[in-house]
């Protein structure tokens, strides 16, 4: 199918799934802003969270299968943290939603490895970096609509065709995207996960495509797929760079951050990451001097928040 000659029922559908994840935005909008509870957030004068229901809800619709078993299935355990919010499970080290949004990313590598092998683990991982994004107003759906557009781009340069699961990604951001940018709403881990493993999805068939063209291996994907995660990763401390710079000074005491400090942030920061430095290092503090690894990052890797 050429760039200029799509069919008329794909141009239905992409309206169709614009104009729903416009309304659902309006819709879910109002309905948290008036359950309140850990759907509403006192951020910027009140702000509704977890209005990516609505994109996610257009993906299940829209995106072609097995793609949106992947995202039915992280929607689903992201929203239970987005309910929840950060209640402490008894006698363990994590929270309720921290707990919900693993067994999801898990699902998401033992479901995705039958219909895609092991590249499921990076689709899965693509969670992290979206998950920062969204922590600023417009940073996920600017990664959204930028990623998916070139991939549909290489996709169609790649096969020859429209790739329409990325056009789908794109509607679904677009239409959510206005309110977004404006601070007026926030994804909540349902729509930044569900947009995370639905570029998972693309970085995968895009990988899947050139592999195929040069006959290359399954090992080939992956590595393409975690290469894309992090010039994903690249782009959101790009535009993140700003309020980065100035959370790992104020907040995490790292002075003069390097863009590999941004750049290691959004690839393990938050809630999962700083879990992890718990387990591995407990309450040890480990000191970076050496400039080459300060400049890839290092500093902000092994920061440990739970040092006495």
């Amino acid at each position: 199918m050429n760039i200029w000659e799509m069919n008329i029922n794909g141009i239905v559908m992409l309206t169709m799934a614009f104009l729903i994840s416009c309304i659902l935005t309006l819709i879910f909008r109002k309905l948290f802003s008036h359950l309140g509870g850990n759907l509403y957030t006192h951020i910027r004068g009140g702000t509704p969270r977890a209005v990516g229901m609505a994109p996610f809800i257009v993906l299940l619709l829209f995106f072609p299968p097995p793609g949106n078993y992947l995202i039915g299935i992280i929607g689903i355990f992201a929203f239970m943290d987005d309910l929840i919010g950060r209640k402490k499970i008894k006698n363990l080290p994590l929270e309720i939603g921290q707990l919900s949004r693993g067994i999801g990313m898990l699902l998401v590598m033992v479901v995705g490895y039958f219909y895609f092998g092991p590249v499921s683990i990076v689709i899965a991982l693509m969670i992290q970096p979206m998950n920062i994004a969204d922590m600023q107003p417009g940073t996920a759906a600017s990664t959204v609509i930028i990623m998916s557009s070139v991939m549909a781009l290489l996709l169609y340069f790649t096969t020859g065709n429209l790739y329409f699961p990325a056009l789908i990604l794109l509607a679904a951001c677009i239409g959510y995207a206005p309110l977004d940018y404006q601070g007026k709403i926030m994804m909540g881990e349902v729509g930044n996960h569900s947009f995370g493993v639905g570029l998972g999805i693309l970085y995968t068939f895009l990988g899947m495509n050139i592999a195929n063209f040069h006959n290359w291996g399954i090992w080939s994907v992956f590595l393409m797929v975690l290469f894309l995660l992090i010039i994903t990763s690249l782009l959101i401390a790009s535009l993140r760079r700003l309020n980065l710079k100035k959370f790992l000074e104020t907040s995490l005491n790292i002075p003069n951050p390097t863009f590999g400090d941004l750049v290691m942030d959004v690839l393990t920061g938050g809630g999962l990451g700083d879990l992890l430095r718990k387990l591995t290092l407990g309450k040890k503090s480990i000191t970076i001097k050496n400039r080459f690894l300060i400049i890839l990052g290092l500093r902000r890797l092994v920061y440990n928040p739970y040092v006495l």
